[in-house]
């Protein structure tokens, strides 16, 4: 139980410490709301002033100054509209008036940041630069100014919403009457028992409602509240711009140019040369010389060459070449030369006989040739054969 109490306990002092000790609630204008100026007796005019709401009087008749002024509503003058706004507003009136305060408040507000709630001035009250009312966060923050005589404002002076409080939540309750200086900025709707004055070129977000008495105008911009929900961050106190205006520009550029080169290259060269070259040559030469003296010789020459070369090459060309040459060169030279001839082997004499006949018959020459081209590899084919016989007889023994 004791720890329970404590933590109840320390939750209320937050909550005294967060809230007022009596809040502000808002004050319901009734059909007064849709008015800029509201008034008993006149309304008058100097100047382009302009009215973004209605313009009102009941129940008197006179508006004077429209134009040079406008106004974006509409004009009830001493009409059951009028007056139905006129009786809105003595109950918005005393609502305002019978609030309990929060705290109270006296002299000159200038250089003062008030959080919400209720205000009292048990006198006059007035501002000679700047008032800050700070909303902390909450956009439904409500603050009501009792003032029990003359609410003035000094020329230039302003009032600065900030952190979510809106002038559609700011009330000033005036037992009299209310001045607003020269060039001055306000917020806030202004309830006054008796007269408002608006002074040369002073800006109003808020409305002027006069129960009983005139409302004047000079030159003057009159705006119509209106409540948002979302909290927003004001400028801080010090800060001269009673409006904040946030400016947001996106110029998103986007630029896309998506450059796809493909130049595959795609080089295969497989090249697997393979040149083998088998070559055989095989070279008989047989050479008879007949000549005129009466000497034969006959010559014959075999010469069998075999050359195998296997070459495998891999470069960048499929170059197979397969080469086989055999060569068969038969010479036959026949000179009339005083040569002796010579004669080789076992066939000397035949050799002679032929050189002989050739001399004398030249229509047989080429048979004779042939014939002893033959003859001669022929004896040629005999040693080799007996050659190797004897080289396998002496391998045997």
């Amino acid at each position: 139980m004791g720890a329970a109490s404590g933590v109840l306990l320390l939750a209320g002092a937050i909550l005294l410490q967060q809230s007022p000790a009596f809040a502000a609630t808002p004050v319901n204008l009734g059909t007064a709301t849709s008015y800029s100026v509201l008034a008993a007796t006149t309304v008058t005019n100097t100047g382009p002033s302009t009215l973004q709401g209605d313009l009102g009087l009941s129940p008197g008749t006179a508006i004077t100054g429209f134009p040079p002024g406008t106004t974006a509503g509409t004009v009830h003058a001493a009409d059951a509209v009028a007056l139905q706004a006129q009786q809105d507003l003595t109950i918005a009136y005393n609502n305002a008036a019978g609030q309990a305060l929060t705290t109270s408040v006296s002299g000159d507000l200038v250089g003062q940041t008030l959080v919400e709630g209720v205000y009292k001035s048990t006198s006059s009250l007035g501002l000679s630069g700047q008032l800050t009312l700070d909303g902390q966060g909450n956009p439904g923050s409500v603050f009501v100014f009792q003032v029990a005589s003359t609410l003035i404002t000094a020329s230039a002076s302003s009032v600065v919403l900030i952190n979510g409080a809106q002038a559609c939540n700011v009330f000033w309750q005036v037992g009299s009457s209310a001045t607003l200086g020269t060039a001055s900025s306000f917020k806030g709707s202004v309830l006054a028992l008796t007269s408002i004055t608006a002074q040369t070129g002073a800006v109003i977000e808020g409305r002027l409602l006069a129960r009983n008495g005139q409302v004047s105008l000079d030159t003057n911009v009159i705006t119509n509240p209106s409540c948002s929900t979302t909290p927003t961050t004001s400028a801080p106190p010090g800060t001269a711009t009673a409006t904040a205006t946030p400016t947001e520009t996106a110029t998103p550029t986007e630029t896309a140019t998506p450059t796809e080169t493909a130049t595959p290259t795609d080089t295969a060269t497989a090249t697997a040369t393979a040149t083998p070259t088998d070559t055989g040559t095989a070279t008989a030469t047989a050479t008879a010389t007949p000549t005129d003296t009466g000497t034969a010789t006959a010559t014959a020459t075999a010469t069998p060459t075999a050359t195998e070369t296997g070459t495998a090459t891999a470069t960048a060309t499929a170059t197979p070449t397969d080469t086989a040459s055999a060569t068969a060169t038969p010479t036959a030279t026949a000179t009339n030369q005083s040569v002796p001839l010579a004669g080789t082997g076992r066939n000397q004499g035949a050799n002679v006989d032929t050189a002989v006949g050739l001399s004398r018959t030249g229509s047989m020459q080429q048979t004779t040739i042939l014939g002893t081209l033959f003859v001669g590899l022929g004896g040629v084919g005999i040693a080799l054969v007996t050659t190797r016989l004897l080289m396998n007889g002496r391998r045997g023994r």
